[in-house]
């Protein structure tokens, strides 16, 4: 029997006729109604006609997680007075409550991403509810593209509903090709706001870390709820983790019960939440609590303010979920579960003056998230890029690109990124790419039950209690009655009887299966199969010890904990790893032990031989080298090395350790310094002898030689003086003229010739004998730019520095003569050093 009371108390019904108006005339339509108003519960049994008051249609619901999909379908059928299976029912994944009767279904995103994929027109349904919308899941935003692709290309009567309690009603409605906006009034009661932030401040979320001193103080919080009001307390936190140590802070709490809500819990505990209840209560629960649920007989919210959002490292293939803050609307939806059903109170645990600072939604999944599965699915549908498609946001450039080599790599597109047969039957397991492709390639190896087995274990994050090495997880999941193990077994149930199974009478051994090195698996231990099927998984995870910490074929460390049984493994299949924010390492979170005949089978795509010649410990390293990625298999010293190859080497030592690898005489040296004097003052034709420069025109001055060098020694045994004359103005006749404008030696008055130094371009230096200077009445110069005079004692030693030299003889000789006349009495000091003679020699031999 209809429960009329109840629909009646729904506040949605009074935007009942303009949502069927709007359907009616556009066909879409965008419904933002506050929680509690109904729109999970009443909208779809109004659309259906279930009610009476409307045609009969086949409505289905889309909802973003399994606990909201069951929970929906048992109020719709207590609506109705009936059990689920019967007007009403549901299907998740490993569950389908449905009946022949059916006329409203709830399915999860994921479900309906399947049936889209297998029946793209959705034979025999009228209406399509989008619940949640504004929590941005990246299969409602994919299942709302190719909904709209079908409407507008295949079904233009299928009549589609986007619905939310908070949401970008504008984008949605642009989205849905102008669909009106239907809004319902709310239900809720007042919720009064406290803020009750730390007395101290707490470190804020790193990777996966929560300050444990914050889950000290929402556990006060809540005492405090508890004795400041009546009714159940509503706590929301992060994660599992976080809940289970808010929990054990708890302890008992005298006559309140304290239940844990989240996506894993065992549906008793599910339906117990959901339930009234004669004891007081304390919920403990992740965002699965933030809509569509209502918790009956909560008076008081407590907001730890963190939620958990997916990250991915594309460059790596890690992903991982991170904890972060909770947006605007997050803390709206959260703050609204207080007022379902009477006045109630927010506790907040931050300070008021942040709340501004929080962003005002959640970051979209299809921003943040790995879009391998996405890609899989848009490859399916015809549109590999995308581009197509109805998206709120459009995926990253980077993020599809990582996609597309996975799905390359396990043969689930082609060099085109469509869809292989392969990938269509990918797609169909409702598995991610990579665990159904190991659940297809391993099954024929390794028996199906132990495939299935497996792979259940890698598809939900196990009990951190089983370990970080996956066969003994495995062996505890087999043997454990808690809620994990239920799961994992009806998971297994399910994937078994996807499996793929050989031929009868065919031999299902790995040497069939196309690798003459996994011959011995027949006789393989459990351990090692159970590596096998995680290798197919994650081939690029893989991981060699090497002296360090495990190195993977991604190119990326991982490192292992000291006492888990992983640790000092040759090899290592990596299945779950994390890197924390700002480390270079991985951290094994699961994984399990191989060997190399595993990792070759497993990774077969990934090998290749090649050869390697670099310049490397300051010669020449060549070799052949056989690799898995970054992880070196075999390496080969290579005597016959590509001529083209060892010339790029040593070319890279030269860059490296510079110019001076090469011979460098005196002579060589002296000429690059005249150069670079030329290149400064005069510029073009004199060549630019800089380092830059030279390696630029490697060709035109070093070859021949460079081409017939081999090694180091090669390069010590060319002539760099020889080749730079190549560099010369030749071609102009300028060359000839360079020892006109550079000369290596000037003649002074006294008829020595004297060598220039030209280390400093800027000005080049002539340091000469002071008496060998005497009668000359300018400073002699270069190319037009004046010598730097290094005027010296007898002895050799500067005694003045100038480049005016008759400026010097008027003002500065006088001070040199009287300081140096009397220590150096046999040599000549004239009065008038401008008018004097200039010599070489002593008073002595000037009188003989």
């Amino acid at each position: 029997m209809i429960r009329h009371d109840a629909l009646r108390a729904l506040p949605v019904r009074d935007a009942l006729p303009a949502l069927g108006g709007a359907l009616e005339d556009h066909g879409t339509a965008v419904l933002v109604a506050p929680p509690g108003t109904g729109k999970t519960t009443l909208v779809p049994l109004a659309l259906s006609g279930l009610l009476g008051d409307g045609p009969a249609r086949r409505v289905l619901v889309a909802e973003p997680r399994r606990i909201a999909a069951r929970a929906a379908a048992r109020r719709m059928a207590w609506l109705l007075g009936e059990k689920p299976g019967d007007s009403v029912g549901h299907t998740v994944r490993g569950e389908r409550v449905v009946g022949p009767r059916t006329r409203v279904e709830v399915v999860t995103t994921g479900v309906l991403l399947q049936r889209l994929q297998r029946d793209q027109e959705l034979a025999g349904v009228d209406v399509v509810v989008l619940d949640e919308c504004h929590e941005r899941h990246l299969d409602a935003d994919t299942a709302a593209a190719f909904l709209w692709d079908v409407r507008e290309t295949l079904r233009p009567e299928l009549r589609l509903v986007a619905a939310s309690a908070t949401t970008d009603a504008a984008g949605w409605a642009r989205l849905l090709g102008g669909a009106p906006v239907v809004e319902a009034r709310g239900a809720s009661y007042d919720v009064e706001v406290v803020w009750a932030p730390p007395a101290r401040p707490v470190r804020p979320p790193h990777g996966m870390r929560v300050d444990p001193a914050l889950l000290t103080h929402v556990a006060s919080v809540v005492r405090r709820a508890l004795a400041e009001h009546d009714g159940d307390v509503l706590c929301f936190l992060p994660g599992v983790g976080e809940i289970a140590r808010v929990a054990g802070q708890l302890g008992k709490l005298g006559d309140v019960d304290v239940l844990q809500v989240h996506g894993r819990a065992p549906a008793a505990v599910q339906d117990a939440v959901l339930a009234s209840a004669e004891r007081r209560r304390v919920v403990l629960a992740t965002s699965v609590a933030e809509s569509s649920l209502t918790v009956p007989g909560v008076r008081v919210v407590v907001d730890s303010g963190l939620a958990r959002e997916p990250r991915v490292d594309h460059a790596r293939g890690l992903s991982a979920l991170a904890t972060v803050r909770a947006s605007q609307a997050a803390g709206r939806q959260r703050a609204g579960r207080a007022g379902r059903e009477a006045p109630g109170v927010v506790y907040r645990c931050w300070a008021e003056a942040e709340d501004v600072r929080l962003p005002r939604f959640p970051s979209p999944e299809i921003k943040v998230a790995d879009l391998t599965a996405f890609a899989l699915q848009t490859a399916c549908w015809g549109d590999p890029e995308a581009s197509g498609l109805a998206l709120l946001d459009p995926p990253p450039a980077g993020a599809m690109a990582a996609a597309r080599t996975v799905l390359s790599a396990i043969g689930a597109v082609d060099s085109a990124g469509r869809a292989t047969a392969r990938g269509v039957r990918l797609a169909r397991l409702g598995l991610h790419p990579r665990l159904g492709r190991a659940l297809v390639d391993s099954a024929p190896l390794v028996g199906a039950e132990r495939a299935a087995e497996v792979v259940a274990l890698l598809s939900e994050e196990a009990p951190r209690e089983y370990g970080d090495d996956l066969a003994a997880a495995l062996r505890a999941a087999r043997r454990d009655g808690d809620a994990y193990a239920g799961r994992w077994r009806a998971e297994v149930r399910r994937l078994r009887a996807l499996a793929p199974r050989p031929a009868p009478g065919a031999d299902a051994s790995p040497v069939n299966a196309g690798s003459a090195r996994a011959g011995r698996w027949a006789d393989a231990g459990e351990d090692r199969l159970v590596g096998l099927v995680a290798a197919l998984a994650f081939p690029e995870r893989l991981a060699r010890a090497d002296g360090g910490s495990p190195l993977m074929v991604s190119g990326t460390r991982a490192e292992v904990r000291e006492g888990s049984g992983l640790h000092g493994a040759s090899w290592i299949a990596v299945a779950v790893a994390d890197r924390p924010v700002g480390k270079e390492h991985a951290r094994v979170q699961l994984g399990a032990v191989v060997d190399e005949d595993v990792a070759r089978f497993a990774a077969g795509a990934l090998v290749e031989e090649r050869d390697e010649v670099h310049w490397g410990g300051g010669d020449v390293v060549a070799r052949r080298v056989e690799r898995l990625g970054a992880v070196e298999l075999a390496v080969r010293p290579m005597a016959d090395a590509d001529a083209g190859l060892v010339r790029e080497a040593l070319l890279d030592g030269l860059r490296r350790e510079g110019l001076g690898l090469l011979r460098w005489s005196a002579e060589a040296d002296v000429l690059r310094q005249r150069l670079a004097f030329l290149r400064l003052h005069l510029g073009d034709p004199w060549p630019d002898v800089s380092d830059d420069a030279l390696h630029a025109r490697v060709d035109e001055w070093l070859e021949p030689e460079l081409s017939r060098a081999r090694r180091r020694s090669g390069l010590a045994r060319i002539d760099a003086g020889k080749g730079l004359t190549r560099l010369l103005p030749w071609a102009s006749g300028e060359a000839a003229r360079l020892d006109e404008l550079a000369p290596e030696r000037i003649t002074v008055p006294s008829g020595s010739g004297i060598r220039i130094d030209y280390t400093r371009p800027e000005q080049p230096v002539l340091a000469v004998k002071l008496q060998e200077m005497f009668g000359l009445q300018e400073s002699p110069a270069v190319a037009g730019v004046p010598l730097l005079v290094h005027l010296l004692s007898p002895a050799g030693r500067p005694a003045a520095v100038t480049a005016d030299l008759a400026s010097f003889w008027k003002d500065g000789y006088k001070g040199v003569r009287a300081e140096l006349r009397g220590r150096y009495p046999k040599h000549p000091w004239p009065e008038d050093p401008a008018t004097a003679e200039p010599t070489r020699h002593t008073n002595a031999r000037l009188r003989r």
